[in-house]
């Protein structure tokens, strides 16, 4: 049997409570989600979320996509147009 240690988190107490919650509904504690939080840090050597601040042109792309999304709409016409619309911001 391995040696397992404590590990101490101040959290605040409403994030701690909605936390709890949303993951009691998945099926899995608090505890459970720290554990597999830092085994995938071990695994990935890295932490598993991109952490950053998308900039402004990903920004409008976000925007864009999720208007497409609830317009169901397409932003090309066909995958021909497409290919055309990257082959012409493609840097030379």
């Amino acid at each position: 049997m391995t040696h397992s240690s404590m590990l101490h988190v101040r959290v605040d107490d409403d994030i701690k409570t909605q936390a709890a919650e949303a993951l009691a509904a998945m099926g899995l504690t608090v505890s459970d989600a720290v554990r597999i939080l830092l085994q995938r840090v071990v695994s990935d050597q890295a932490f598993p979320l991109e952490l950053k601040v998308p900039n402004a042109q990903t920004r409008a792309a976000m925007l864009e996509a999720r208007a497409l999304m609830q317009a169901r709409a397409a932003r090309f016409d066909s995958a021909t147009a497409l290919v055309d619309a990257l082959e012409k911001t493609r840097p030379q």
